[in-house]
């Protein structure tokens, strides 16, 4: 009797484990469900949905029919793709290293304990949660040429011709550029600010023991602490550039003429004003296939430089 309640103990014993283990992957299941659910509905299908489109002529009335690549084809014809992808990558390369240099900037000027300092810390991040329509149409007003207050400053000092910004084909993109800038440099700002709390003060106390200047700390210290956060932030930063949309609509939409027209408003007009969703699939893949390179190329520099 006794080695039977002693294998019954044995066994009983074995089957905790694996109840408990059951239950902890069920509570985990029940977190990450929901948010796996709204991905697959939201973002994997309609990436999947958008892909097969990009192989087919479809506007919403007809039957898709395959074309094979025809749409790429067409695409790689297209002169207005080669305009919106200059613009594109024209606002990347000056919105990406702008906004991490102005936010790096803001975050070490806010990070110092002093009275108030959460006031400003507010107050910079308060444009990105401010309405983006209220954001184009404010700026808009700053950049008027006629009777605009930035002009008004430029001419105030010295220069006769300033600028046209969005009504000029030369000024209008980097005047869109200076906006996104602005809105966004508060929240990337949150970011390195968390980074920057993050660092051990030792390691700055140890660099000015051994003699190391301001700028050498930032440079040694203070740079490859970041890298981490300076790769999330360069992640987030590109693709927030390459698929810019609402800011543009609002400010110039996509004018003077081509000037400022990036590839998700060729999506936009060839998809939904013109219903030529087989083109506009094949110009939003062209797009993702961009963005992830470009990720891809980042977490290869950031792996080589962590070795």
């Amino acid at each position: 009797m006794s080695i039977l309640t002693t294998r019954r103990q044995t066994a009983a014993a074995g089957q905790r484990p694996r109840k408990l283990q059951r239950r902890a992957a069920l509570v985990g299941w029940s977190f990450i469900l929901p948010n796996f659910i709204g991905f697959a509905l939201f973002t994997l299908i309609p990436v999947i949905a958008g892909l097969a489109l990009s192989v087919m002529s479809w506007n919403s009335y007809s039957t898709p029919k395959f074309v094979g690549l025809k749409n790429f084809q067409t695409m790689l014809a297209d002169e207005s793709f080669w305009v919106a992808l200059q613009n594109t990558a024209l606002y990347a390369l000056g919105h990406i290293p702008l906004t991490l240099a102005v936010s790096l900037g803001l975050a070490m000027l806010m990070n110092h304990k002093l009275k108030g300092i959460g006031f400003f810390r507010v107050a910079m991040f308060l444009p990105y949660i401010t309405s983006l329509v209220a954001v184009a149409i404010v700026w808009n007003m700053l950049f008027n040429p006629d009777g605009g207050p930035i002009d008004q400053f430029l001419r105030l000092i010295g220069i006769a011709n300033p600028p046209g910004w969005t009504n000029s084909t030369a000024w209008a993109l980097p005047a869109v550029i200076i906006t996104s800038v602005w809105r966004d440099m508060g929240y990337y700002m949150v970011l390195y600010l968390a980074g920057l709390q993050a660092i051990p003060r030792e390691l700055y106390e140890a660099a000015e023991m051994d003699g190391a200047r301001a700028w050498q700390r930032f440079w040694n210290v203070t740079v490859p602490a970041l890298r981490p956060t300076t790769f999330f932030v360069m992640v987030m930063l590109t693709v927030a550039s390459f698929k810019v949309f609402d800011l543009i609509v609002v400010m110039t939409g996509g004018g003077p003429g081509r000037s400022t027209t990036v590839l998700s408003q060729l999506v936009y007009q060839n998809g939904i004003l013109q219903g030529n969703f087989g083109y506009s699939s094949a110009i939003s893949f062209t797009l993702f296939v961009i963005v992830l390179t470009v990720t891809l190329v980042q977490y290869k520099i950031q792996q080589r430089q962590e070795r």
